[in-house]
């Protein structure tokens, strides 16, 4: 699905300097920072993590030597590939993005590969010096899971928490713990009430919880659940997806300011194009918006709750540019309340699908990447966000 033009954004700032207080007014800038390359810096990059060293980093699905690669951005998007996955190394696929640890070394977790041929958790260095440290499917029956998708959070303990969309227990997922050295605790084998397949990353609460949801399984099992999970491993269903709330939860959940956890669904609601709902620690759910196509369909990441309190993510299709069949796809804004605004719709030269979300920056900016459309094809990476102006300046 998914393929370097660097690019930089100058904002001006207009300021008022007539009498009284003038009528306050937003605009959007937009643009692509680069352009991903198949053969070089690989194609379909996931969603950009900003490390102390103020640039991001991220990974892409595949390319470079074929099976994916880690790569270095600066915030004007000047690429750097730090490893390529595939050949005599083994792992492929590192699908879940990377998180940086408190040690300051980034983790990730691969799709597949490794001796076994099930994935494996890595540990990569800023400068890009690679360590596996374990591999899936070491216990008999991939009784410790396999084929993790999701990207890891570290926990206040210094463990990384993380998925694998099946293997387990019941061959339907499991969630782990692994300490940075690599010693893997299964905490919880999914076996379809509890959920089915948990492809997004876990949400560290600030009970010290975690919470996240499953693509199927529960009440009704073939449209998924909310969870919560202790560090010990005591799960307990918060939610299952009827369809009226939306279905299908690829993306993870987020905790805002009210204590609240906040997610996207890709399918169901009121128009059968994907929600955005907030449910409470309790397992209280509230649809707050369904998608109608023309503002977008198929969210398929996780929100993050901005500076300013409102909610950032994107579509993967629809919105108003219909040069894509269905269209290419959103970036959007949408108050706690759940008015959205449509902040960008891909036309394809900037990009096409947003699979992955949003971050926001140390400079207010949001940053991104589309799976496809670009300069080659193969994705790009974009920054996005809003510009307050005066609307009677010059009056």
């Amino acid at each position: 699905m998914t393929r370097l033009r660097i690019c930089e954004l100058s904002l001006i700032f207009s300021f008022c300097v007539a009498a009284g207080i003038a009528s306050p007014a937003q605009s959007t800038y937009f643009t692509s920072v680069a352009s991903f390359d198949s053969a070089t810096t690989g194609y379909e990059p996931t969603t950009l993590v900003q490390a102390t060293d103020g640039n991001f980093y991220g990974t892409t699905q595949a390319g470079g030597y074929g099976y994916g690669t880690v790569f270095e951005m600066t915030p004007q998007g000047m690429l750097t590939v730090l490893y390529s996955f595939g050949g005599s190394n083994g792992a492929a696929c590192p699908y879940g993005g990377l998180m940086q640890a408190s040690d300051g070394n980034f983790y990730g977790t691969t799709y597949w590969g490794g001796p076994y041929a099930y994935g494996t958790v890595y540990k990569i260095t800023p400068e890009g010096t690679l360590t596996t440290i374990y591999n899936f499917c070491s216990q008999p029956n991939c009784a410790d899971g396999s084929e993790p998708e999701a990207v890891l959070v570290q926990g206040t303990d210094g463990n990384l928490y993380g998925t694998t969309s099946v293997g387990g227990a019941y061959g339907v997922g499991t969630i782990f713990k692994i300490t940075p050295a690599g010693l893997l605790t299964t905490l919880h084998s999914f076996s379809g009430p509890d959920g089915i397949n948990p492809v997004s990353g876990l949400a560290r609460g600030t009970d010290g919880d975690f919470y996240r949801t499953t693509f199927y399984g529960g009440e009704f099992p073939s449209l998924g659940t909310a969870f919560k999970i202790t560090p010990q491993g005591a799960l307990t269903v918060l939610y299952s997806l009827d369809g009226s709330s939306g279905y299908w939860l690829y993306g993870p959940l987020v905790q805002a300011a009210d204590g609240n956890f906040y997610g996207a669904a890709s399918t169901g609601g009121a128009y059968g194009s994907g929600t955005v709902f907030k449910i409470t620690s309790g397992g209280t759910l509230t649809t707050l918006h369904s998608f109608n196509g023309t503002d977008g369909a198929g969210p398929m990441a996780g929100l993050v709750q901005g500076k300013d309190g409102n909610f950032y993510g994107t579509t993967s299709i629809g919105g108003q540019n219909q040069d894509c069949a269905g269209g290419c796809g959103t970036v959007f804004k949408m108050t706690p309340g759940g008015t959205v605004t449509t902040l960008h719709s891909f036309d394809g030269t900037d990009g096409v699908f947003p699979f992955a979300g949003v971050v926001q920056a140390s400079n207010g900016s949001f940053y991104g990447t589309t799976a496809e459309g670009g300069a080659y094809g193969s994705g790009t990476a974009f920054r996005v966000g809003e510009v307050h102006t005066c609307a009677t300046c010059g009056q």
